[in-house]
This record gives structure tokens, sequence and C-alpha cells, in this order.
């Protein structure tokens, strides 16, 4: 449960915003190191044939008609096993963030899997494309993409297979996740071991889990200490500190699209976002960070992450940026195909500055 309620922390940074919810992601890693003992690996202990699978949860954190058990994280592995002409070796994470760092530790468990240490990509995304490690836009690739959960009461309950190329396959994720009722427990992309270690971003557990730990140790020292610890530990920085005057951020898809204004003394920052926190300007239009940067709203009293879905006017928002030199970075990330659509959604350029 020490590693669980680590995850969780450190995750909450690399959430830049989005990636889950933290009492969803201490019940969900509590019930895996409850009803089994899930198991790190690096990506060295793993054959090169083995088979690995990404298991998420897809949707928009500020949503609040879904509904995820930890059952339905399981299930959704089982269905893409059963639909699968192989064996399942272990399962990875598309993306650290509050509860997505642990997403597959409870089916890994139930199924005596391992968790492979790498990430789709180091921080959260969007889009299931940002976290395909470069398979986006092959063609040549047929997946097997599985959906599993929705309001029981409210007949949103979904289970669904479908088979195709990636950049297919991932819309109608979205879709199903909308339909839902906005988030969605999912399996997908089997993989070899061998292209994971090629295109994911090697370690990305053990970065969370380490940087949870740090910040576990000096947390009852206060908010000021918290900040700088994870300033010290990932080689961060905060680029400016101000109270939040503006949140305009709506639910359109399965997505929480919109800017947020920091009024950061003497010049504001603007935040774009999409779930998570895209792209940093100030009040002279200059692009501060963009994503793949990790961009993450802390509140600056407490030390703690800040998820949009929880940012309230005149609360006090460190705003956190560790450059995209200090990560590693999967391919991703690197995919200019993911970015288009991003592009389109925000109104705003990434490609530019993300590849500069």
């Amino acid at each position: 449960m020490d590693d669980v309620k680590a995850a969780v922390k450190g995750g909450s940074v690399y959430a830049c915003g989005g990636g889950g919810w933290v009492d969803h992601g201490l019940e969900i890693g509590g019930a895996a190191v409850t009803i089994g003992q899930p198991k790190l690996a690096s990506v060295d202990e793993i054959p090169d044939d083995a088979i690995i699978i990404t298991t998420t949860a897809i949707g928009a954190p500020a949503g609040n008609e879904w509904e995820m058990l930890g059952s339905d994280y399981i299930k959704a592995v089982k269905l893409l096993m059963d639909n699968f002409d192989g064996k399942v070796y272990g399962v990875m994470t598309p993306q650290n963030g509050m509860s997505s760092s642990i997403n597959g530790w409870l089916p890994a468990a139930a199924l005596d899997l391992v968790v492979v240490d790498a990430t789709g990509d180091i921080r959260a995304h969007p889009t299931g494309k940002m976290g395909s490690m470069g398979m986006a836009s092959r063609l040549d690739y047929q997946t097997i993409q599985v959906v599993v959960g929705g309001k029981r009461s409210t007949g949103s309950y979904l289970e669904l297979v479908v088979k195709g190329t990636p950049a297919k396959t991932s819309n109608i994720l979205r879709t199903a996740s909308d339909m839902s009722g906005g988030f969605i427990a999912s399996a997908r992309h089997p993989l070899p071991a061998s292209y994971i270690k090629k295109h994911a971003a090697i370690g990305g557990i053990s970065k969370a889990i380490d940087l949870g730990n740090a910040i576990i140790e000096v947390e009852s020292k206060g908010g000021d200490a918290i900040i700088q610890t994870i300033c010290n530990k990932t080689n961060g920085q905060v680029l400016g500190v101000g109270e939040v005057s503006s949140i305009d951020v709506h639910y359109s898809g399965a997505f929480d699209i919109g800017t947020i204004t920091i009024d950061v003394p003497g010049n504001p920052f603007k935040i774009h976002v999409m779930n998570e926190h895209m792209a940093i300007e100030d009040s002279k239009g200059n692009r501060l960070a963009t994503f793949p940067d990790v961009i993450t709203t802390i509140n600056a009293e407490t030390g703690a992450p800040v998820s949009v879905g929880h940012l309230k006017k005149g609360m006090k928002i460190a705003v956190f940026h560790i450059h995209k030199n200090y990560i590693p970075l999967s391919s991703s990330v690197t995919d200019r195909s993911v970015y288009p659509e991003v592009e389109k959604a925000l109104g705003i350029d990434l490609v530019s500055y993300a590849f500069a």
C-alpha cells in the first residue's frame, strides 16, 4: 500500500491537471494489493517476444456521470485476452496520473500478469493516440481495443471490443467513453516487449513512485517544502505563482477543453487545457511551456497538485514546469500525426514548439 500511495502522489505531479483522481487511484490500487501482489518488472527482465498490453481509463476528468468499478478494469483485460491469438505476459499504462499510474495493477494482480515499468508517455495527455508509442499513424498494424464500464443505474454500461487500425479504433473508444458517462476502463494494443523497449518512456512508473516517496518524506514540513522537493527531484521549476482568476473549460465529446487564467502578478498566465494542461502563454502571448513538457498546477499553500476539475477562482496556484529535455520521451510524443486533432480543438500551434 505504501507503493500505491507513492505512485498516486508522484503520478499526480505528472498528471498535468488530468490523469484521473486521487481517490480513485487509492481505491483501485488498494484493491490490487488486497487481492494479490502486483509485480513491477523492468523492461530488461522481460523477454523480447512477451506480449504487453496497455491498460488505462479513457475520458474527461471533470466528468461526473461515469462509473468504473475495479471489475471493469479486470474485465477489459480479460476480453482482450479472449480475443487475442496468443498469451499476454504483462500490462503497462499509457501515462502517469492521479490514478492512471496504477491503471494496470488490479488486473495484473487478478490475472497473474506483470506490471511493466514503462509508460506510453511520462505525463498525462488527452488522446489515446498520444500514448500509443508511435502506433497511431500506422496502417500495417491491426490492433485490438476494449472498453468496459458505465453507470449501471442509468443503463450506460458498455462492453465493446473493436479491431482495426489504432487511429480508427481509438476514435470509436472515445465515443464509447462519452456514451458511458464520460470515463471508461480500457485495454488495448497487444505488442511485443521488443517494441515497448524501443518506443516507450522507460522507467515511467518507478519515477512516479520515487517522486511520491520524496513528497511523503517532507509532507509534514508544509507546502513550500513539498514544492521545493518536487523541483529538486525532477529538474523542474515554478514559472509563477498567482490566484486563479478565470476558468473557461467545457465538456465536449469526452474532453474537457478551454483555458484557465492564473493572475501571476505583473504577467498573468493563460493555460490551454484539453483534459490536461497542454500549453502556457504569458500576457504578451509568449509561449512558456508546451506539451510534451510537464505542466502542473499545484496548490501553493498545501503543495498538492490540483486537477482541472478541482481548480477554483481565488485559489493560490504555483505553475510548475519540467522541460521535455529532463523527462524520458516515447515515440508517442514524436509522432506528428497525433497533434492535428488536439491543435484543432485548442486553436493553437503545438507541433512547432513540441519539436523545437
